[in-house]
């Protein structure tokens, strides 16, 4: 069983039920998320709390702690994306084995540290 940390697209895809069924793809995985990630799907989908669907599908998730380390690493790089670099650290600092993204940029660099970089597909 592997530490999956879902970048936002695929979150999302994940939480709206969006193309194939990306559930079935990660299986009894270890899935892990930043509270960014939470933060921007409520957004843009302009969702209102309390939400009890999301509720119970958070429970489903490691939630990684938005905090001072991971802020200051973000603002260093490794890349000119704030998000995608406070993605990365969360994922590093949650001492994950794969970072799953649709993300090219990001899939480009293949690995963060130790941690695999790959597409859900």
């Amino acid at each position: 069983m592997a530490k999956i940390f879902l970048d936002t697209n695929i979150f999302i895809n994940y939480v709206e039920e969006r193309g194939k069924n990306i559930k079935d793809v990660l299986g009894e995985h270890e899935l892990t998320v930043s509270p960014l990630s939470l933060h921007i799907l409520i957004y843009i989908s302009k969702k209102k709390v309390p939400d009890s669907r999301l509720s119970e599908i958070i429970k489903l998730f490691f939630v990684v702690d938005f905090n001072t380390e991971i802020t200051s690493k973000a603002l260093n790089g490794p890349t000119k994306d704030f998000e995608d670099n406070v993605q990365l650290h969360s994922s590093a600092y949650a001492e994950c084995d794969i970072f799953l993204t649709e993300d090219k940029e990001l899939l480009k660099m293949k690995f963060f540290g130790t941690m695999k970089i790959s597409s859900a597909v």
